[in-house]
């Protein structure tokens, strides 16, 4: 076969093999609708599965481990100080996603959606060119876009240098740098952070704005700014990067704000200021698909662009971000092309920072609530009262919820400490199902856990004033 002859038809082609379009693609499948996905590169999973959530996480429950470790002298037992292999960590790592790509592929053949390896560009609303395939075009009758995003760089300070990490880069682990400088105070710039400090490296981190994780909840970072404070060397707020540049050896660079590093050099530099979408060179002005100023594709509630043939979801549609988000989408997406009568209106999308201690919340936050005029009730408390917390030594955790006044429906909740990521799912539920705070309080909780501080939390509620 020459390459470049081949025209396939799909009833539904999918644009991306992240989470989101391979959820698609087996949704779609599920109802019978034959189904072609294209990934550019040789294995589903996208950024998350391969350069994201799954490594990073994976290297964060070793670090987890050498805390728990550390920890453990205050209960009495002592461990050796920890030898770290970076061959075997990787290895490890590796082994990780092999098995989870693995997975998708195994579904792939079970729901026989056929998969191209190869990069789509739109001709018009019926057509893409594939280029890196003996498939050369395929025409579709209904396609999904789930091409992701990608890490974004600082205007005037891109540098071409391997000592220049992105979250990508820094996830190889090629080694741990005496110092490293963190630029960006977000979820995945403390995430990676955390994780070479925990193997060694003296981690200064640079946020522009005032405060860690902009946009969440200060009640919940305050017990992870106590802890990175003893991690990290520096916490620089209010500052940013005017200039970079590599010397013999290391990064130096200059700042400017009101709390500058003590050092102007380091050896590595992780560049971690946020995502842009991967709308760019995809032809979507040919299929008449209209994105907003800043890249995003614009959808409606049932995920459709505006070429009434072609949907969209994931990152490439906006904020949020997220994993679960964008594979919650892909369903919606598949099941409007199905026929069914549903669109995408969730009451909360839940968002965890997988640092120790981890931080997750959802719904609407305290701040939000003041800007929204919004008439509520906030009733929190520290995990120093949970017999669990205390009994594992991790009473640096607190619960915080917020009813509306009126009908004392729960509309947002986060928690900080270990496993709250876990125990977050319990809060979204009760926000989707509109559940008050009676609903919540007399839901017996287990005891000891960590998991009964929301049952407490909204027994205040319940207390005579």
């Amino acid at each position: 076969m020459v390459v470049g002859e081949f025209t396939q038809e799909s009833d539904l082609l999918v644009v991306g093999g992240g989470p989101g379009g391979y959820h698609a693609a087996f949704r779609a499948a599920s109802h019978g609708i034959k189904t072609t996905i294209i990934e550019s590169t040789p294995a589903l999973g996208g950024v998350c599965l391969h350069e994201g959530c799954i490594p990073s996480k994976t290297y964060l429950a070793m670090i987890e481990t050498v805390h728990a470790a550390r920890h453990a002298r205050s209960m009495g037992i002592e461990f050796a100080k920890p030898k770290f292999n970076l061959e075997g960590i990787r290895a490890w790592k590796a082994g990780v996603v092999e098995k989870l790509a693995g997975g998708l592929d195994s579904l792939c053949k079970k729901h026989s959606v056929e998969r191209i390896t190869g990069r789509a560009t739109f001709e018009d609303a019926k057509f893409v060119k594939v280029t890196g395939s003996e498939i050369s075009r395929v025409r579709f009758r209904r396609a999904i876009i789930a091409t992701g995003s990608r890490s974004a760089t600082i205007p005037g300070l891109e540098l071409d240098s391997p000592r220049v990490l992105t979250s990508r880069t820094a996830l190889e682990l090629e080694d741990v740098p005496k110092t490293l400088l963190v630029i960006g105070g977000g979820y995945i710039g403390l995430e990676l952070g955390q994780v070479y400090a925990g193997l060694g490296s003296k981690v200064t981190v640079v946020e522009m704005t005032s405060g860690l994780l902009p946009g969440a909840d200060g009640d919940l970072v305050r017990p992870l700014r106590q802890r990175l404070n003893e991690d990290f060397e520096e916490i620089c707020l209010d500052t940013r990067v005017t200039a970079m540049s590599e010397v013999k050896g290391a990064i130096e660079l200059t700042f400017e704000g009101k709390n500058p590093p003590k050092s102007s050099r380091f050896d590595k530099v992780l560049v971690s200021v946020g995502r842009v979408p991967n709308s760019k060179d995809l032809g979507l002005e040919k299929a008449g698909v209209e994105v907003d100023e800043r890249g995003f594709i614009k959808v409606d509630a049932r995920l459709r662009t505006s070429a009434e043939r072609i949907y969209a979801i994931g990152d490439v549609i906006g904020n949020p971000m997220l994993a679960h988000k964008a594979m919650h989408e892909g369903a919606v997406a598949a099941d409007c092309i199905a026929g069914k009568n549903t669109v995408f209106e969730p009451r909360a999308i839940p968002a965890v920072v997988f640092t120790d201690p981890e931080i997750a919340w959802a719904g609407v936050t305290e701040t939000e609530a003041k800007e929204r005029g919004l008439e509520v009730v906030v009733k929190k408390t520290p995990w120093s009262s949970s017999g669990r917390a205390v009994a594992i030594g991790r009473t640096d955790g607190r619960t915080k919820m917020i009813f509306d006044k009126a009908s004392t429906r729960l509309i947002g909740l986060g928690m900080t400490g270990p496993h709250a990521g876990e125990m977050i799912s319990e809060g979204v539920l009760a926000i989707e199902m509109g559940a008050v705070a009676y609903d919540i309080a007399s839901t017996i909780h287990p005891h000891p856990t960590l998991s009964e501080m929301m049952g407490e939390v909204a027994e205040m509620m319940e207390m005579p004033k």
